[in-house]
């Protein structure tokens, strides 16, 4: 299947709106814990790992670095380039997104203890987390801020004319 098949929506997201989602899935995971600490899952988790560590008064964050995507390409293996010790009890892990579950599925699988929270989710991906904030269709890509940035737009009037 191809990206643009895939893909037939785009869902932007600005710093604003992902540090209120981030403070928003806050509130909801400050009823359920206390945390050891934050087990972010780089890069996606990174940022929302630290609202989240803040609003939390966490200090402990560790990592687990997993590679899938290539732009809007989710590779067929999810390769492991870092993971953490132990079965998760007590710890907080926090990515941006649950997308397929296929990530989702491999962080389980390594610390089934753990509490798991997005800030967003698919539907193939929900099952897989304890907390999420928004869930949007499979078929749109959210596009994050750190992949994006804004650029001068040539205003209408000195475009050129299509006839």
């Amino acid at each position: 299947m191809s990206t643009a098949d895939r893909y037939r929506k785009v869902f932007p997201v600005t710093w604003e709106q992902l540090h209120r989602d981030a403070k928003a899935l806050s509130w909801r995971l400050l009823e359920k814990g206390p945390y050891k600490g934050i087990i972010a899952i780089a890069r996606g988790g990174l940022v929302p790992a630290a609202v989240i560590a803040r609003e939390l008064d966490i200090h402990l964050v560790e990592t687990i670095c997993i590679s899938s995507y290539q732009w809007q390409e989710q590779t067929s293996s999810h390769k492991v380039l870092k993971t953490v010790e132990g079965r998760g009890e007590g710890w907080l892990i926090i990515d941006d997104l649950a997308d397929t579950g296929g990530t989702a599925r491999l962080v389980r699988e390594m610390l089934p203890e753990a509490h798991f929270a997005t800030v967003y989710a698919k539907p193939a991906g929900r099952p897989l987390v304890d907390t999420f904030i928004t869930e949007v269709s499979q078929d749109t890509w959210i596009l994050f801020p750190w992949d994006s940035e804004v650029q001068y737009v040539v205003p209408l009037v000195n475009q050129p004319q299509q006839s």
